[in-house]
């Protein structure tokens, strides 16, 4: 049900589209089409339309409709698997740029938030805005003990505002579910679900406080990146004062050459950042555009605005580095392989079909510079592949797709000659070994110590309650599988040797846990390291399992 206030927004919608030229794309859609003799009685279109691109139009549309909407645009442009690609290149234009509100108002929300005056938090306040978004605005400001910050302000009934648009974008995705035949594969109420929580969490001022206090404590000791310091005292949900920094907006290229900064080193050191943040952090800023990142004059990269931020599941982070590395070195049936396992395509896909197709995509962009490629446009290429092979949208990977575009928009600007794929192949290595080479298991298996500890209290009576149930007869073993019911009887009469193997396992992990709780060095048995004991223990309980019974 359209509430009166959501149908005097859909009329001034409807009277943008207009001025654009929209109103024949409305028209063209299955509702609308039965309606599209009604282009030509229309008295605006007698005297020609628009001659611009679509995309051009729908982005000034956008533009025009305000915040909250070019933000959903700004989200679009991040799917080209919903979108033709003229249309996400140009929403990818998007400018979150809007009109400030008065400095006064803005004094009486935080004097509201505080619960006190101004002049008791701090001892400066500049009434005009230093920047102005569409969420919230910053303000200069100065603490009582000198510190110089910046104080950023929520919008008033900004949320009031959001709710009524994204309950208008509902409308269009149900339409757009009831009558477009794409919709099933596009999910549009997904997408409007998906931007509904992204928006709304931008409104919490403490949780992007959290974000940048996470990242700030991630690259505390490195010269890649600075994050300013979080003053937690005086934050509040929309209200947060932070280190203000002092740097050259990484657009301006000009000014960095001035200051003798190397930006060949510096396109390089934003791709580290990058992989360094997905892979070793596993949190990453997923808002990097150029109005986010600064520079300092030593060449470190300043990051601000940290209400959108990225995590990856441990399977995503191995699947994409090892899709990474099989790019990188042309062993497309290894990606293809991938997708499959991943599940980011059916099952029943022919493998050898799909080799043959992300080939021919990806074989023409290698061994040239970034002035000549575009990893956007491969992106909008391999979802136009993958779409024939049924893959589904992936929402986990949609802020990575969105942050990797903005790094190479940030180094073609810098260095166009930039190879990313050199840059980037070194660390992906460097990961996959740390990741699944010998030094990982011994790092797991000493990260697993504690949590061992903790159980094996417990492990004497529990051995006890199975060798007792194993004596009178009670013990049973349960298989889920259909395909074990087969060997069932066999394991049954095996039941003593296996419990028997089951208490060496147990005294060669406890003997494992005491000997390595002691110290960081390898622990040692008999002059040789714990690790290689536990192994040739396990090995020897394989080796008792699978024994014959003859």
């Amino acid at each position: 049900m359209i509430r009166p206030g959501q149908a005097l927004r859909l009329l001034h919608i409807n009277r943008i589209l207009v001025r654009h030229g929209l109103d024949e794309i409305v028209l063209a859609t299955h509702l609308f089409r039965p309606f599209r003799f009604l282009l030509y009685l229309m008295p605006w279109r007698w005297f020609g339309v628009s001659q611009e691109a679509r995309g051009v139009r729908i982005r000034c549309a956008l533009e025009d409709l305000g915040p909250i909407f070019v933000k959903f645009g700004q989200t679009l442009s991040t799917r080209p698997d919903l979108l033709p690609p003229d249309i996400a290149q140009e929403l990818a234009r998007l400018q979150d740029s809007v009109p400030p509100f008065p400095g006064l108002q803005a004094r009486v929300i935080i004097e509201q938030a505080y619960g006190r005056p101004l002049t008791e938090v701090f001892q400066f306040f500049d009434e005009t805005p230093l920047g102005s978004a569409s969420i919230a605005q910053v303000h200069v400001a100065r603490l009582h003990d000198g510190k110089e910050v910046v104080v950023k302000v929520v919008r008033p009934s900004i949320e009031k505002v959001i709710q009524r648009d994204i309950g208008l974008l509902y409308i269009v995705a149900d339409l757009a579910e009831r009558y477009w035949k794409e919709a099933r594969r596009l999910r549009p109420r997904e997408v409007v679900a998906e931007y509904e929580k992204t928006i709304l969490g931008e409104l919490d001022l403490m949780r992007e406080a959290a974000n940048a206090s996470q990242l700030r404590r991630n690259f505390l000791n490195s010269d890649l990146l600075y994050v300013p310091e979080i003053y937690w005292p005086q934050t509040r949900r929309n209200v947060m004062v932070m280190e203000r920094i002092f740097g050259t907006p990484i657009g301006d290229v000009p000014s960095l050459r001035q200051q003798g900064i190397d930006l060949k080193k510096l396109a390089e050191k934003g791709v580290e950042i990058f992989f360094t943040q997905v892979f070793r952090d596993n949190f990453f800023h997923a808002d990097m555009h150029p109005g986010n990142i600064f520079v300092s004059p030593q060449g470190r990269y300043i990051a601000v605005d940290f209400g959108i931020m990225g995590t990856l599941s441990p399977e995503d982070q191995r699947y994409l580095a090892e899709n990474l590395l099989a790019f990188f070195n042309r062993d497309y049936r290894r990606v293809a392989e991938l997708h499959v396992e991943s599940e980011w395509v059916p099952a029943g896909t022919r493998v050898d079909e799909f080799e043959s197709a992300i080939r021919s995509v990806c074989e023409p962009i290698f061994e040239r510079p970034l002035k000549d490629i575009s990893f956007g446009y491969l992106l909008l290429r391999l979802f136009q592949t993958a779409r024939r092979f049924n893959m589904e949208v992936q929402p986990q990977l949609v802020l990575l797709q969105k942050t990797l575009l903005n790094i190479e928009g940030l180094g073609r600007e810098l260095y166009p000659d930039l190879d990313l794929w050199t840059t980037a192949k070194p660390f992906l290595e460097r990961w996959m070994r740390e990741q699944f080479g010998a030094r990982a298991l011994y790092k797991n298996l000493r990260a697993q110590i504690p949590g061992w500890a903790s159980s094996l209290p417990q492990l004497p009576a529990l051995v006890h309650d199975v060798l007792q149930q194993a004596r009178d007869g009670k013990l049973r073993v349960e298989w889920q599988s259909e395909e074990l019911q087969k060997i069932r009887s066999e394991i049954k009469r095996a039941n003593q040797r296996t419990f028997g193997a089951v208490v060496g396992a147990s005294l060669i992990i406890g003997a494992a846990i005491i000997k390595g709780l002691d110290g960081n060095a390898p622990a040692m048995i008999g002059g040789a390291p714990l690790l290689t004991w536990l192994l040739g223990g396990m090995g020897i309980v394989i080796l008792f399992l699978a024994w014959p019974d003859d």
